[in-house]
Order: structure tokens, then C-alpha cells, then sequence
């Protein structure tokens, strides 16, 4: 699972940051509006931890363009204030649940738990195209109702890619989904060729006919139905 964290207080991100990798979740982290809708746009994520104070482009704008760009995904207010017109307002653009701070962390992570189930009930975890089928949420994959054994990394290209659908992706975007704070762009680059390789050759005669390379620029999943 993928969280996006957007608050403009460094210290407060970084906590919340540790906390939800200790429980296993992959975590980016924004701090302010801007940079939270650019990052919007290059991942997927599965819930955004949204603060309403921020520099640029508030909570309240950030999350009023989301919704406008039909962007589904489950968010969770953050904020200092009290007031109960911010929280209507908040919950009127289309917020999912709403957090006031100082919170307690057990908290914090139990109001992430219960969007994450309530979201994943309502949306398939399965994406499929053509013969391949990706599952997020068990992080398998099958080809024509096989098992396909891939990397961590290849299922997070894969996925990533999958997300995409029709849409070119460059390596350094790819670097940088999968590898994190690990990114290195001198090096990246022709790991994520390395791993395109092996994606194709595990999945077999699709493996091309799926992963396409886009010249100049990086590579696209294709789906005609899409």
C-alpha cells in the first residue's frame, strides 16, 4: 500500500513517515499543496494524509482538485484547527475522515487502517490486461492463469506501469517510484532496462506485446480496452 503524507511541518512528517513503514507501508512525503499534485500525478496512491495549512496551495485546494479530476482516492484531513465549519468543509469537498492535531499515532494508524479496508471492499485489487493478471493487494501476478515469480522490484515496475495503462513512462520516473530514497539517476537508468528484460522474458511471448518501449522516452503498458 502507498500513502502519500502532505504537511508543512518537516518534524510531524518524518514521525508519521517511520510510523506507517514500520507497518509496512510504502510512504512519500509532501510539504506543500504544489508538490502533494505533482506527485499526484507521477504515483498512485491508496490514501493521501492531507493537511489543511499549507504553503502554495492549501489542504482544501489540493483536495477540491482531486475530486475535480475524479481522482477516487481516500483521503484523511489533517489539521490544527478546531472548527467545525473546516471539518464540514472538508468533508463537503470530499474528504473521507478527518483528524485534529496533536493526535496520538495509535490513532492516526487505526483511522489509516480503516480507510485502506474500507477502500480495498470497494475496489478490486485485481488489474488485468490481456492474458496478465496483477493483483495489489496479494502482489501476485499470473499469465493465462499461471503463476508468474517476479522481484519486489519488478512487481513494483510492473504495477506501476499497470496503473499507467496507455500513458509512456520515462525511466527516471520508473527509477524513482521503485527505488525511493534510494534513487540514483546515474545508475537507474539501465537498471530499470535490465529489469524491463526480465519482466518480458518471465512473462512470456505477451511479455513484449504488453510492455512497450517508447522511443526516447521509456516504456508503456498498452491496453486497447483502456
Amino acid at each position: 500500500m502507498r500513502i502519500l503524507v502532505v504537511d508543512d511541518e518537516p518534524e510531524l512528517v518524518e514521525q508519521v513517515r517511520q510510523a506507517l513503514v514500520k507497518q509496512q507501508y510504502t510512504v512519500d512525503t509532501a510539504l506543500d499543496g504544489e508538490e502533494a499534485m505533482d506527485r499526484v500525478y507521477v504515483d498512485p496512491y491508496d490514501l493521501i494524509l492531507l493537511d489543511i495549512m499549507l504553503p502554495k496551495k492549501d489542504g482544501f485546494d489540493v483536495l477540491r482538485e482531486l475530486r475535480e479530476e475524479k481522482k477516487k482516492t481516500p483521503v484523511l484531513m489533517l489539521t490544527a484547527m478546531g472548527d467545525v465549519g473546516d471539518r464540514i468543509k472538508g468533508l463537503d469537498l470530499g474528504a473521507d475522515d478527518y483528524l485534529a492535531k496533536p493526535f496520538a499515532m495509535e490513532e492516526l494508524l487505526a483511522r489509516v487502517r480503516a480507510l485502506l479496508r474500507r477502500s480495498n471492499e470497494l475496489v478490486s485489487p485485481r488489474i488485468e490486461v490481456e492474458t496478465v493478471s496483477l493483483n495489489t493487494a496479494t502482489r501476485e501476478v499470473h499469465q493465462c492463469g499461471e503463476p508468474v515469480e517476479l522481484t519486489p522490484k519488478e512487481f513494483s515496475i510492473l504495477e506501476f506501469l499497470f496503473y499507467n495503462l496507455n500513458r509512456a513512462i520515462s525511466r527516471y520516473t520508473l527509477a524513482e517510484h521503485v527505488w525511493g530514497d534510494e534513487f540514483d539517476p546515474v545508475t537507474m537508468s539501465n537498471s530499470i532496462d535490465v529489469h524491463i528484460k526480465n519482466l518480458r522474458k518471465k512473462l512470456g511471448p505477451h511479455g513484449a506485446q504488453i510492455i512497450h518501449t517508447v522511443r526516447g522516452v521509456g516504456y508503456m503498458v498498452r491496453d486497447e480496452r483502456a
